[in-house]
């Protein structure tokens, strides 16, 4: 008979098996492991409907959000699935809870003169000496290559030199679900780039091996040494705060819907699987386009001045 970590063990191994990403079977582990201790080992197969709401209960008294609520329950519940398919218990224990309602809040997103301010940031001081300098350059580097590809933070990271063609202004990135999809860059990006494999990488890389960006230390850059570098010139280019790298990405989209892109397209860019992810930016372009609207037009406010007669006066 299948134990409560044995299950958890093959789980995570079914998750791999399907190309799930490393920050997933992290947070599915840490998420199922929390459930079954909570549970105890002799009634994880068949928690019962009070046990469960107790749990429920637990994560309300932790003044956990409705968001991070259901990220648990979503990977409790492919656990109980899985188990359920493979026999080790009769009936999925889960099976019509239901996840809390999320607040329906648009992504934040930067304009395009904040995100230009952001992504020239790296190139506008005077650095103190070499190092500085190439550090700037793989900074600019990096800001330019985010906003104008809409690429994630990992994939950035993961980037390596076979994949990017800095003279044909396009590279190939590896996303959610192992999937490989090609982006395009402007010309700006082409610059900083270049500017950054000539001049920079040679004197930062010590062991980086393929990868394009490398660190303070000389190895690969770290997804989450990148994401301290959008979030450090965010700071220092005095932007609204929680600007981050899923900012760019947001800015990156919802620009390109502003300036006429179809939807399908940047479906496409960002590699959603499903449109309707891509569909909260249509929100986003509608949102300004209001703003604008009503900020311009003369009879878009509701004063006395602006109110209409009667039809025929």
């Amino acid at each position: 008979m299948v134990d409560a970590a044995s299950a958890l063990d093959r789980f995570l191994g079914q998750l791999a098996a399907r190309n799930a990403s490393p920050g997933t079977i992290v947070e599915y582990h840490r998420h199922v492991a929390e459930f079954l201790g909570f549970v105890g080992d002799e009634e994880w197969r068949h928690p019962d409907r009070p046990t469960i709401r107790r749990y429920l209960a637990s994560l309300a008294d932790r003044d956990l959000s409705a968001s991070a609520v259901s990220g648990r329950l979503s990977a409790i519940r492919s656990f109980y699935r899985h188990c359920t398919r493979e026999g080790w218990i009769g009936a999925d224990p889960l099976a019509g809870v239901r996840s809390p309602k999320r607040p329906r809040r648009l992504p934040r997103v930067l304009s395009p003169a904040h995100a230009q301010r952001l992504v020239e940031a790296p190139s506008s001081g005077t650095p103190r000496d070499e190092r500085h300098r190439a550090l700037g350059l793989r900074d600019a580097a990096l800001l330019e290559l985010l906003y104008a590809t809409g690429m994630r933070i990992s994939e950035l990271a993961g980037l390596t030199l076979p994949r990017l063609d800095v003279a044909r202004r396009r590279l190939r990135v590896r996303g959610k679900g192992d999937k490989e999809r090609e982006l395009l860059f402007g010309r700006p990006a082409e610059m900083a780039m270049a500017a950054y494999l000539r001049d920079a990488r040679p004197a930062l890389a010590v062991d980086a091996g393929a990868s394009v960006f490398v660190n303070a230390s000389g190895g690969p850059l770290s997804a989450r040494g990148a994401r301290l570098v959008v979030e450090r010139w965010a700071n220092r280019s005095g932007l609204p705060s929680g600007a981050s790298p899923h900012t760019l990405r947001h800015s990156f989209a919802t620009h390109l819907l502003e300036g006429g892109a179809d939807l399908r397209s940047v479906q496409e860019l960002l590699g959603h699987a499903d449109l309707a992810t891509t569909q909260i930016y249509t929100h986003l372009s509608d949102a300004r386009v209001r703003d604008v609207y009503r900020a311009a037009h003369p009879r878009a406010v509701g004063s006395a001045g602006a109110k209409a007669g009667p039809a025929g006066r």
